[in-house]
């Protein structure tokens, strides 16, 4: 089998990583790929959003299967356009991707189904939406509805904030025209975590849990970013919540899109609230997470070719999905001034030896070539530093060992990713029969 991935990101060399892994798959391709990518797979010189030029050259190469990753590509129509050289592609059409491409969307079909959501408004006029926030007296989330690369999501303390982030977002257009209209939503207190599904329209098989690190900095600070890390599973995710997502959040948006006349294939991704009343949504996502998949699929036992395959074809149900119950943990390394402005072409140091550390993958995120057979910076996000262990503590051990192999002109890391977990192993540990003699 030849599979193409598009894009060239972390989640994209993540997703090479697990297909070259099956027997199954002959030859992966990436498009465009970066510079780790390229050491191990081939990598096509076509931008993950010339739908024109990938699908005619996957045409001409015989790909049997093209796995995007980006959103943009899914949301502008990449798998309608691939249909119609009759290609396969395990990932939503055009509809169906606009519950990541519009937010207000995603709040109707949730409206629909009956998932749990915060309460909302929406706006496409600032002057009415400030008049909104004035009335709310209390903390809210100030939204872009269309793509912003992760981005576009403000957390308000105070009506000032919120005010200040329909300027940013509505007039002075930091993320483009995705700030058209925006959506004003109630703050939700609780615990976040990632759930995502395979789906092949009417059935869906949830992945492992993930928690994603937003924040630039430790404890939480700073600017939202694109994540700055990753780790599964998560303790506060039990069999309990996962059912309630599957029952409550993933089965009846399939539903309602189904309703639509809108099948959805692909990776549905939920991102949760856990709040004291159970899971809330927070949004969706129309594709793998980024760095979620980094963690995900070093624990999927399972060809993931298979289950890809299966989704496409409707027989997902008849597919048995194993996980590792080994832990896996994920620590981005930045280029200094992320998530606003950085440098580029920066050489990077120590790449071997952190890949030598025991139970280490490295991901490359943000890299290219440089003179002389060198690897430098070319992006914000960097590098993902993977690596699983018995436990979130053991795998975190070792993700951090891989991380001070690695040096570069203004890097920097959190260093708290997974703490959260290894914490609260501990007290589960030090409660009476909690395992501690």
């Amino acid at each position: 089998m030849k599979v193409l991935v598009i894009g060239g990101g972390g989640r994209e060399h993540a997703l090479c990583w697990a297909l070259g892994r099956n027997p199954e798959v002959g030859a992966v391709y990436c498009a465009p790929g970066n510079a780790g990518i390229s050491r191990e797979f081939s990598c096509v010189n076509i931008a993950a959003d010339d739908m024109d030029g990938l699908a005619k050259w996957a045409a001409r190469e015989g790909i049997d299967l093209t796995v995007p990753g980006p959103e943009a590509p899914l949301v502008a129509g990449l798998a309608d356009r691939f249909s119609r050289e009759g290609l396969r592609v395990f990932g939503p059409r055009r509809e169906a991707a606009m519950l990541e491409g519009s937010k207000h969307f995603a709040k109707e079909i949730m409206g629909e189904a009956g998932v749990p959501t915060a309460r909302f408004e929406v706006f496409d006029d600032p002057a009415r939406a400030r008049a909104y926030i004035s009335k709310q007296g209390r903390p809210l989330v100030v939204k872009a509805d269309g793509l912003a690369a992760g981005k576009g999501v403000v957390v308000c303390a105070t009506e000032a904030e919120a005010s200040h982030a329909v300027e940013e977002i509505m007039e002075i257009k930091a993320f483009g025209d995705a700030g058209r209209r925006v959506i004003v939503e109630e703050f939700l207190e609780g615990e976040e975590a990632t759930v995502m599904a395979f789906c092949d329209g009417d059935y869906a098989a949830l992945m492992q849990p993930v928690q994603d690190h937003k924040r630039a900095y430790d404890g939480d600070n700073g600017p939202n970013t694109g994540g700055m890390g990753a780790y599964s599973p998560v303790p506060a995710v039990g069999s309990e919540i996962l059912d309630i997502v599957s029952n409550r959040v993933i089965s009846p948006v399939l539903g309602a899109m189904l309703k639509r006349g809108i099948r959805y294939s692909g990776v549905l991704y939920a991102g949760l609230m856990l709040t004291r009343n159970g899971p809330f949504v927070l949004e969706f996502n129309a594709r793998f997470g980024d760095p979620e998949t980094q963690v995900v699929l070093p624990r999927l036992e399972t060809s993931i070719a298979d289950i890809m395959l299966a989704a496409t074809t409707g027989e997902l149900p008849r597919r048995r999905i194993e996980w590792s119950r080994r832990a896996s943990v994920c620590v981005v390394i930045a280029s200094g001034g992320y998530p606003v402005a950085y440098e580029k072409g920066i050489p990077i140091r120590g790449l071997d030896e952190a890949a030598r550390e025991p139970g280490v993958v490295v991901f490359h995120a943000g890299t290219s070539a440089g003179p002389g057979g060198s690897i430098v910076t070319s992006g914000g996000r960097v590098l993902g530093i993977t690596a699983t262990g018995e436990s979130i503590a053991d795998a975190r051990d070792a993700a951090y060992r891989g991380v001070s192999r690695i040096q570069f002109d203004g890097a920097f890391h959190r260093s708290d990713i997974g703490l959260r977990a290894v914490k609260a192993a501990g007290r589960a540990a030090t409660r009476p029969g909690g395992g501690v003699g």
